[in-house]
C-alpha cells in the first residue's frame, strides 16, 4: 500500500496566528516541530495499519518546514517548490489513498487562517459552481486518479467542510475556530492520538478505484478590480465580472495547472499597501 500525506500548515496542531506559519519567525520555528509531530501522529497510525510506502508532500508556502531529522523512518519527504501538482505532487504515482493533514477552510470561509492559494487576495474560489477550498480542489484531483481521501485534519471548519467533498474521509479537528486569527487549541499529547487512531481507520478505504477524468470549471474572485484584468490576459481565462475570472478545463490536472498560474500573476500585480 502506498499512501501519500499531503501536509499543509495553517491547520496544524496549535497554529492560530500569521507568525506561527511564516518562515523565519521565532514562532514558525516553534510550530515546525508541532508540524511535525503531526505528520508523525498521522504516519505512524497508516504504518500500523499496513501502509508500507508514505510519501510526505511539503505543502505550505516555501514547502521546506517539517524537520527531516524528526520524520518518521518510514515516511520519505517530498520537500521545496516547484512542483507541477504542487500540493498534490505525486498524486499520479500509483497511490492508494491521500491523507490531507493541517488543511483550512478556503477563502470568503470563516476558519483558522482560512484561504485559498494567496493568503489575501483572493475572496472566493468556485469549482463547477460550489465554493471551494484547498481541500475540494486537491480531492477533484485526487479522484482524477482514482484516489481516495482518507483523513482530513484541520480545525472544525475544515473538517465540516471536508464532510461534503470527502464523505467517506476520516475527520479530525485539532482545535476549534473561534476566529481567522484564535482557537481552542488541543495539546500535542491528545492530538497525536487522535491522528494515530484516525490515520488507522482510514487505512480501511485504502485502495485506487476507477480514475474519472471529466471537464471543469473553476472561478476566482479577487478583492480588486486590477487583479481580474491581469489575470484575464492568460489565454482560455475570461473576465467574468469587475473582480472575478474565470476558465474551463478538460481534466482537473489542466485546471489545477491554469490555476497556479492565475495565482501566480494575481501575486506578482499586487500594488504595495493597496493590494
Amino acid at each position: 500500500m502506498r499512501i501519500m500525506i499531503s501536509a499543509d500548515m495553517e491547520g496544524a496542531t496549535g497554529v492560530t496566528w500569521t507568525d506561527d506559519v511564516v518562515p523565519g519567525t521565532e514562532q514558525w520555528q516553534r510550530f515546525r516541530r508541532l508540524f511535525t509531530g503531526d505528520v508523525n501522529a498521522v504516519a505512524a497510525g497508516l504504518a500500523g495499519a499496513g501502509a508500507e510506502d508514505l510519501l510526505v508532500n511539503e505543502a505550505h508556502s516555501s514547502q521546506r518546514n517539517l524537520l527531516l531529522e524528526e520524520l518518521d523512518p518510514r515516511a520519505r519527504m517530498l520537500t521545496g517548490r516547484h512542483k507541477p501538482l504542487s500540493m498534490m505532487q505525486g498524486i499520479d504515482g500509483d497511490v492508494d489513498g491521500v491523507v490531507f493533514l493541517g488543511y483550512h477552510a478556503g477563502a470568503g470561509a470563516d476558519g483558522v487562517l482560512s484561504h485559498t492559494y494567496l493568503e489575501n487576495q483572493i475572496t472566493g474560489v468556485w469549482l463547477d459552481g460550489k465554493h471551494a477550498s484547498e481541500g475540494r480542489l486537491n480531492a477533484a484531483l485526487a479522484a482524477e486518479y482514482g484516489v481516495p481521501v482518507l483523513l482530513v485534519t484541520g480545525d472544525d471548519k475544515t473538517c465540516e467542510d471536508a464532510a461534503d467533498y470527502a464523505p467517506g474521509a476520516e475527520l479530525v479537528a485539532v482545535k476549534e475556530c473561534v476566529s481567522r486569527y484564535a482557537a481552542i487549541c488541543l495539546p500535542p499529547s491528545r492530538t497525536a492520538e487522535m491522528q494515530t487512531e484516525a490515520a488507522r481507520r482510514a487505512m480501511a478505504r485504502a485502495g485506487r478505484g476507477e480514475p474519472s477524468p471529466r471537464s471543469h470549471r473553476i472561478e476566482v474572485e479577487f478583492d480588486a478590480s486590477h487583479l481580474a484584468q491581469a489575470t484575464a490576459v492568460i489565454p482560455t481565462v475570461d473576465q467574468v465580472s469587475v473582480r472575478r475570472v474565470g476558465f474551463d478545463a478538460p481534466n482537473m490536472t489542466e485546471a489545477m495547472k491554469a490555476f497556479k498560474v492565475v495565482t501566480a500573476i494575481a501575486a506578482g500585480a499586487v500594488q504595495g499597501k493597496y493590494g
